[in-house]
């Protein structure tokens, strides 16, 4: 995108600015501002064009097939070398932070979604991205030992019955999600009380239910990421939903994510609604599926 704006448009130029680097836009020398050619980012380029010209500016957003004296490589690396950038200065930032109780936790908190949003912009795999991740998981390691969890096999949990309770709420439908998705081919999901479940449902596997045996909480992990260790579930966007999944959950913000809190309000909506307990279960497994695939 290319645009200016009068000399009297002073705010409106910075707001215009934040914009573009929200976006992950790069200066291309004096010419502009890129992105890559994609449908979310022509949106999001055209929709500041129009907001320049509502200011009495002038903005055109093009498309660009090549550069003469710049390989396809060497425009990547604009935006590696500008993410770079961000992952050094977060870094430095999460090095110099004590992991001490209550000021650090929400400092983590600040600094994890720091380091999503610029994930979000980091089209190419900056260089830098992995170290910032790796001490982000070091600094948030949970205390529970893996080796409290048993290690379980797919291949024993096929075709069986999956009881949990009534009225799911975002643990037990991300649960029954990644059971479908990752260990069970054909899973059946039943709903019941404590104390009727395997009354009721003799062999059935209990999963987030109080008191029973099967998975649930084990210290301060919810019962999606009990699934994922106990069944070796290693896909790193099944991960970062578990991030998601817990801080929703358990309400400790340990990790800063939003989206298991805005999917939870959805489901309680529909409960509201008095969606019935398969349809709440079906259409929370959608939505999960859905931040799956969304996940780049």
């Amino acid at each position: 995108m290319v645009f200016s704006l009068p000399a009297a448009r002073a705010s409106e130029r910075v707001q215009v600015w934040r914009k573009l680097q929200k976006f992950g836009c790069v200066a291309f020398r004096n010419a502009g501002y890129l992105l890559p050619n994609t449908l979310e980012n022509r949106e999001r380029l055209t929709w500041v064009a129009q907001t320049v010209r509502a200011n009495g500016g002038e903005a055109s957003v093009v498309e660009v097939a090549s550069v003469d004296d710049l390989s396809e490589t060497g425009v990547r690396d604009l935006f590696r070398v500008a993410r770079d950038v961000d992952y050094v200065t977060l870094g430095d930032e999460l090095k110099r932070l004590k992991p001490t109780p209550g000021e650090a936790s929400a400092k983590m908190v600040r600094l994890r979604k720091r380091f999503e949003e610029i994930v979000a912009m980091d089209f190419f795999e900056a260089k830098q991205r992995a170290g910032v991740q790796l001490l982000l998981d070091q600094l948030t390691a949970s205390p529970v030992k893996v080796a409290t969890m048993r290690s379980v096999a797919r291949k024993d949990y096929q075709g069986k019955v999956w009881a949990t309770r009534p009225r799911p709420g975002i643990d037990r439908v991300s649960s029954a999600w990644l059971i479908a998705r990752m260990i069970d081919a054909e899973p059946t999901f039943v709903f019941a009380e404590k104390a009727e479940s395997s009354r009721e449902y003799p062999g059935a596997i209990p999963f987030d239910m109080f008191g029973e045996q099967g998975f649930g909480h084990v210290g301060d992990y919810c019962t999606f990421e009990t699934l994922c260790r106990s069944f070796g579930i290693k896909d790193k966007k099944i991960l970062l939903i578990a991030e998601a999944i817990h801080d929703a959950d358990l309400e400790d913000r340990k990790f800063g994510r939003e989206e298991g809190h805005v999917m939870n309000q959805i489901l309680q909506g529909w409960a509201k609604l008095k969606v019935d307990d398969h349809e709440l279960l079906k259409r929370g497994m959608e939505l999960i599926e859905g931040l799956y695939v969304s996940i780049t």
